[in-house]
């Protein structure tokens, strides 16, 4: 099943046309990544499918329902959840606040809901050591980290990370491909990435764009041997 889409997806912000018609399907139970060049459309894309900007035209449609009209929250309590380039989490916090914060968002004030659902995503993020220690106070991985265990505990539909190995040593870049494959058994995934090795590793199918426009689709080793994606992108890496 489709689990996401969109047709005619567009945004213009003034003369610059950031995101041209696209159209776009994401399967239900896929790790699917989106590449490209610096200026290619990604964030902007991403933007749009969680409500966080509004399209200039064309529709997205998540879970068989038009959301192309719905702000980012609700779409949020449909099953989306995602994390961006920059780390949001609360710096002033403990990672067990953070984590909480994020599941009220879904489950409410149920304070026994929350706090079982809390544990179990420390659990699963091997996080409990560190339920204590204040966040702003952790390294960049660990923040990294927790910011996927604050989307981890919203339990989506759908993950949605940008940028989420920006920043990471080898040894987290490892850590967090292996977690990417755990994470994919409960929601589907929508990876936007640069570092090719985390993108071959990971994806099971890849959506290049450029200039705002899909450049190609397919398979890790399709998208290896696309001339096109060479020439745009691949060959500068």
């Amino acid at each position: 099943m489709t689990l996401l889409s969109t047709v005619n997806l567009s945004k213009s912000f003034a003369a610059l046309n950031a995101v041209s018609n696209v159209n776009f399907e994401l399967p239900e139970g896929q790790i699917r990544a989106i590449i490209g060049p610096n200026g290619a459309g990604k964030s902007t894309f991403v933007s749009l499918l969680c409500g966080r900007i509004r399209a200039s035209s064309g529709q997205v449609f998540f879970n068989q329902q038009d959301v192309t009209a719905l702000p980012a929250h609700e779409r949020i309590a449909m099953g989306m959840a995602y994390t961006f380039q920059i780390t949001s989490v609360f710096s002033t916090l403990s990672v067990r606040e953070n984590v909480a914060l994020a599941a009220r968002r879904v489950i409410g004030s149920h304070r026994q809901q929350v706090n079982e659902r809390v544990e179990t995503t420390l659990e699963q993020l091997n996080l409990h050591n560190k339920a204590n220690d204040i966040a702003g106070d952790m390294s960049y991985g660990h923040q990294r980290l927790l910011e996927i265990a604050m989307g981890v505990a919203q339990q989506p539909k759908l993950f949605i990370l940008d940028e989420p190995t920006q920043g990471l040593a080898e040894d987290e870049i490892e850590a967090f491909n292996k977690l990417i494959k755990q994470l994919a058994k409960q929601a589907t995934i929508l990876l936007i990435e640069h570092n090719m090795n985390v993108v071959m590793a990971c994806a099971d199918y890849i959506t290049v764009l450029d200039m705002g426009l899909v450049l190609a689709e397919g398979t890790p080793a399709e998208i290896r041997n696309n001339d096109a994606v060479q020439a745009a992108y691949l060959g500068t890496q």
